[in-house]
């Protein structure tokens, strides 16, 4: 994966240590939320409640998983390798298909903000369930932003160098985002910016840090005004 990666670049093309970088301590957040939800009990009030902040989000992410899984292995799997296992992402980004493989992005990123913005109740710091139902909805959402940007990139913008409307689009979708955020996603939008800083060079490499930097300020006001 990381040669077509390499082969593909454009305006919106993270660093892709970073994803693996992103989805190795995620992926044992979601064993933790997934030995949850075969262990809990429902016959069993109190587990039933905690079970039940778990089990709305689980269309969510087997859609995720159907379409995405995991990316992890975007830093090191070869190209040529066997594809049986790909998910629908996966299959169409080994084919150099971008622009197919951009359809099922597209469905697992907005699906993941709609669920955290419309249907993910407050946390309760009290409940282990609704503590890692926040940390994988909103990590799976955060990572999904990276995703529809790079993906489309390359997809219709390949080798392309980011225009002024790139440069603004990037600035303010950013910024709103992170006005919208609690520390978790706003934590990713961060992460998101500085993987695509580590990813280009030059003027815009400089402005995508500034953003960063911008952007990481933006949600700590507003997470520690509340």
């Amino acid at each position: 994966m990381k040669d077509i990666n390499d082969a593909n670049q454009s305006f919106w093309s993270p660093n892709p240590f970073f994803i693996g970088g992103f989805f190795f301590p995620q992926q044992l957040i979601q064993l933790a939320w997934l030995y949850r939800l075969w262990k809990l009990n429902p016959s069993k009030p109190t587990e039933r409640n905690e079970l039940a902040q778990i089990v709305q989000f689980v269309p969510y992410y087997a859609l995720g998983n159907i379409c995405i899984g995991s990316e992890s292995s975007l830093s090191a799997r070869p190209a040529d390798q066997d594809h049986d296992n790909d998910t629908a992402w996966l299959f169409f980004w080994n084919s150099e298909r971008f622009d197919i493989s951009h359809i099922f992005v597209t469905i697992n990123s907005l699906a993941q903000l709609y669920y955290m913005y419309a249907k993910l109740a407050p946390m309760n710091t009290k409940s282990t369930s609704s503590v890692l139902t926040h940390l994988v909805s909103k990590t799976f959402a955060g990572i999904g932003v990276l995703d529809l940007l790079h993906n489309g990139s390359v997809a219709f913008f390949k080798d392309a160098a980011p225009s002024t409307a790139v440069k603004v689009i990037t600035g303010l979708g950013f910024a709103a985002l992170s006005a919208s955020s609690d520390w978790i996603f706003g934590g990713c939008m961060v992460y998101n910016l500085v993987a695509l800083a580590v990813g280009q060079s030059g003027s815009w490499r400089n402005l995508l840090g500034a953003y960063a930097v911008g952007a990481a300020a933006i949600v700590a006001a507003k997470n520690t005004a509340r």
